[in-house]
């Protein structure tokens, strides 16, 4: 009889040893894919990004079934060479320097907002390239965790010149409007490597707020902040920083 009971106890047992076994393996092949997802995208250009995609749904989940995003790929080196040294003055002056994360800006973004200003960010190009290609927009704590460990992938996989090339092609421009190329063709009608310094500056100043903010038809906000990026630009050493 004891036998019997023991033989019961050990086989109730299984399906929970079994349902633990496959537990802790779920976040092992996530872990697995997104290092392979990482590693295939430092020689394979994204087709789209999740940013990207969860716009279109978004249009469609409001009923704009004529929504289209607008995205055309151009390696680095097709750009002019205005745009990669203004997308870096705008947004991420030490890029070539750290090693994703800028701890300076990140604590002087928090201070800024611990004064009750205007709500500014520290995210590197890094941070954001991993959250506009990989993930969605938001604050959640599951969305930062994640951001920081592909921030990490993507500095350990990535070049420095590759980051910035998927950046200048997945950052949003315009409503719908997204990579530099598309950006160039959309608003100017021209291809991306015959922009001027003041176009590219201009394209860099709208990023804080591309669905609010014009490139074409800048007001005093985005023509103060072009007009900073350029100086900036001047002053880092111009397209030489970023090579």
């Amino acid at each position: 009889m004891g036998a019997e009971q023991d033989e019961r106890k050990a086989d109730g047992g299984r399906p929970r040893r079994r349902w633990w076994r496959w537990l802790w393996r779920i976040p092992c092949a996530l872990l697995v894919f997104s290092i392979v997802q990482v590693g295939v995208l430092r020689v394979v250009d994204p087709p789209f990004s999740s940013v990207m995609a969860l716009r279109q749904l978004e249009a469609w989940g409001q009923g704009d079934w004529a929504y289209r995003i607008h995205y055309q790929w151009r390696d680095l080196d097709a750009m002019a060479a205005s745009v990669p040294i203004s997308l870096v003055a705008a947004e991420d002056q030490r890029f070539p320097l750290h090693n994703g994360f800028d701890l300076d800006a990140i604590e002087k973004a928090l201070d800024h907002n611990a004064k009750g200003k205007r709500l500014r960010g520290g995210s590197t190009i890094s941070q954001q390239v991993a959250k506009n290609l990989f993930l969605w927009q938001g604050r959640s704590w599951l969305r930062k965790g994640l951001e920081a460990w592909y921030t990490v992938l993507i500095e350990a996989l990535w070049p420095k010149q590759r980051i910035l090339e998927i950046y200048a092609n997945v950052a949003e421009f315009g409503d719908g409007v997204y990579g530099v190329q598309a950006a160039a063709q959309r608003f100017w009608h021209k291809d991306a490597a015959r922009l001027s310094a003041g176009e590219s500056a201009r394209l860099a100043a709208v990023l804080p707020s591309p669905r609010r903010y014009s490139a074409t038809r800048p007001g005093p906000f985005v023509q103060r902040r072009a007009d900073w990026i350029q100086r900036q630009a001047r002053q880092l050493g111009g397209p030489g920083y970023v090579e």
